[in-house]
């Protein structure tokens, strides 16, 4: 834990966040977005994210600029942005990406490089813990923080670890109507089915046929099913919807404001190991997260919701409907009958 020197609190002027991709990862990080905004009250904050995550961070209130070229597809693409950071003259730099791509951008500010936060080797701030591969990302920015001088000297304990605060979205957004359940004709309880993953790892997905059976049995619940995803989850949507017409289908239809805004309202969320399951409870809902082991770590990487149960096995043709059932009553979060 190279630690060189102080941090400078409120006195910094100026404040670069790093964090590119992806949408989980990003979700997961916005706790310790505001961690460094807290920190630094009156600091102009940018963010350096790519284009994905623009609207959603310019609307945010932790950051006063957002910059959208963080990953160049090109050699001279790197040098403007390498020459831009320079020029700028950060007082210090959070990099909560931590990947090869942004330690080579620390090492190409040498030798005079802003204070910096971060995984790379020569950082002011380095996040060099022998354990930190092995932690959940939740864990791994609260110590990161620390090491930065941010939060309890002690360090987070698990209870107060920064966790992504979605409550400034209705304000920022004016309470506008495409956040509320009534703006897609939900009414009563309904439960998000989550059904996507990146697209190279289709093996973190549940088979579609148990999302139509989990669908039937949630209707004779009192509980609606709503799908989400993008264009690649519309198939499954659709034949949720054709198998079960009480069943409602949003892929492609909502953006990262209303997953989480659906997410605070829904009854429960059930999904697989992906980005909108990490937001949907995180803004609040009670979920069942579905984890083949032998793709990810369900401790590494579940969702940190206050209530969410993890349904794993090897494969996820191995996890049945019956254990998701089960998994759901054990919230007890389904209407009375």
């Amino acid at each position: 834990m190279a630690k060189t020197t102080e941090n400078p609190g409120d006195e910094a002027q100026k404040v670069l966040i790093i964090k590119l991709s992806a949408l989980g990862d990003f979700v997961l990080a916005m706790g310790a977005m505001k961690a460094v905004r807290d920190h630094h009250p009156s600091a102009q904050i940018t963010l350096l994210t790519t284009p994905p995550f623009e609207q959603f961070a310019k609307a945010c209130p932790w950051f006063d600029r957002v910059e959208t070229d963080g990953r160049p597809k090109d050699a001279s693409g790197t040098t403007s942005l390498i020459r831009r950071l320079r020029s700028a003259k950060y007082d210090i730099i959070y990099d909560f990406q931590n990947s090869g791509r942004t330690g080579n951008y620390f090492q190409a500010l040498r030798p005079n490089p802003p204070l910096w936060s971060g995984a790379a080797p020569g950082a002011a701030f380095q996040h060099d813990t022998e354990h930190r591969s092995q932690m959940h990302s939740i864990e791994r920015l609260a110590e990161q923080l620390t090491i930065a001088g941010i939060g309890p000297t002690e360090g987070y304990s698990y209870a107060d670890m920064p966790r992504a605060d979605f409550s400034w979205i209705e304000p920022a957004l004016r309470n506008a109507p495409r956040l509320t359940p009534a703006f897609f004709s939900l009414k009563g309880p309904f439960a998000l089915l989550i059904p996507g993953s990146s697209a190279h790892r289709t093996a973190k997905r549940w088979p579609e046929e148990c999302y139509v059976e989990l669908a039937k049995w949630l209707v004779r619940q009192g509980v609606t099913p709503v799908v989400i995803g993008g264009k690649s989850e519309s198939p499954i949507g659709n034949l949720v919807v054709r198998s079960e017409p009480k069943a409602k289908t949003l892929c492609t239809r909502t953006d990262l404001f209303q997953v989480a805004s659906l997410g605070k309202h829904a009854t429960l969320a059930i999904g697989n190991d992906t980005g909108p399951m990490h937001m949907a409870t995180l803004a609040g809902s009670p979920g069942i997260a579905l984890f083949a082991t032998s793709e990810s770590d369900p401790d590494l990487a579940r969702p940190r919701g206050s209530n969410v149960i993890v349904v794993q096995a090897e494969t996820l043709e191995l996890v049945s409907v019956n254990d998701v059932k089960n998994a759901i009553k054990a919230l007890h979060v389904l209407p009375q009958t």
